[in-house]
């Protein structure tokens, strides 16, 4: 038996999982009648990137046979196109995420409404090439539009095969990412000494060295760039739900601690995308909110930061 859902069985499980999302399920009516998420511009090529994306850590490291799971993650895709939303992030690290995207944008047909971002994540050469093309069959996809190496592993050998590719047209962008502050010295130092297209980097209210010098950096040298736990892994966003949310959230048109953390995050002119990972359709819906409203600014970064 095929273990991927039928086309009709994930339009029937994702139907109830809209419905569920509100209590009238009037979701997507409301949601069609909104413009597009905001954009900001890739420096390298000027082409606009919807501000608000998915990561896919764990949340879509899942079997096809894991129906709930599987149509779930199908609805937070759904989530991000409806909104105008493309970014998607993976990696040959995250299980068998890769695999469970190529598959959902099968089903949906939607591979050509995705920014796929992956990565390189292996010592040597010819180890990563095969794994970027074990990731092009994961991803159903013959173009890759970002590939990045992963955590800064063995960057000077994976790098010069990343420009093989754009020379040849197999990836558009490339980029390099890391997680952790005490990776930003060597991070600073490939900065300043190779051309990158995209930088991913953990930034968040109470990850936020990267702000010092990395992001001012990164706009510097044109680099566009995606936010990874924009959350602080989750350890402040919990923190953050035991508390009312400030009367003055309304003044930046958000409704919740995930938009309010979110809003921090592109309140740096320097960030490009924000990339919370989730397979929740209501924590995507509620994270795709912060792409809206009012433009963040350092205000709000300030009274952010008065509460730690």
């Amino acid at each position: 038996m095929n273990p991927l859902l039928t086309r009709a069985e994930f339009l029937r499980l994702s139907g109830a999982l809209l419905l569920s999302l509100s209590p009238a399920g009037h979701l997507l009516a409301s949601d069609a009648e909104r413009s597009p998420l905001r954009t900001r511009r890739i420096p390298a090529s000027g082409e606009a990137l919807p501000v608000i994306g998915v990561g896919t850590y764990r949340a879509f490291d899942i079997s096809p046979e894991d129906r709930e799971a599987w149509a779930a993650c199908g609805e937070v895709l759904r989530l991000l196109f409806a909104a105008g939303g493309t970014v998607i992030d993976s990696s040959p690290m995250y299980g068998r995420a890769e695999a469970t995207v190529g598959g959902l944008l099968d089903e949906m047909n939607a591979h050509a409404r995705a920014f796929l971002a992956t990565k390189v994540w292996n010592h040597g050469r010819e180890a990563g090439l095969a794994q970027m093309e074990e990731s092009l069959e994961y991803l159903q996809s013959g173009h890759i539009q970002l590939m990045q190496v992963h955590n800064l592993l063995d960057w000077r050998t994976q790098l010069a095969t990343l420009r093989e590719w754009k020379e040849q047209g197999r990836i558009r962008y490339l980029g390099v990412t890391h997680y952790t502050a005490s990776a930003y010295p060597e991070l600073e130092a490939v900065l300043r000494a190779e051309p990158l297209d995209f930088l991913q980097v953990n930034y968040s209210l109470d990850e936020p060295q990267a702000a010092q010098r990395i992001l001012p950096l990164a706009q510097d040298r044109g680099v566009a760039v995606l936010v990874n736990r924009p959350f602080g892994g989750g350890n402040l966003l919990r923190r953050l739900l035991g508390q009312p949310l400030p009367a003055w959230a309304a003044d930046y048109d958000c409704s919740s601690w995930p938009q309010l953390l979110l809003k921090f995050c592109l309140a740096n002119p320097a960030v490009t995308c924000v990339i919370p990972g989730t397979g929740n359709p209501r924590h995507m819906h509620d994270n795709l909110q912060a792409g809206y409203g009012k433009e963040p600014d350092d205000d709000l970064a300030e009274r952010l930061r008065g509460l730690l």
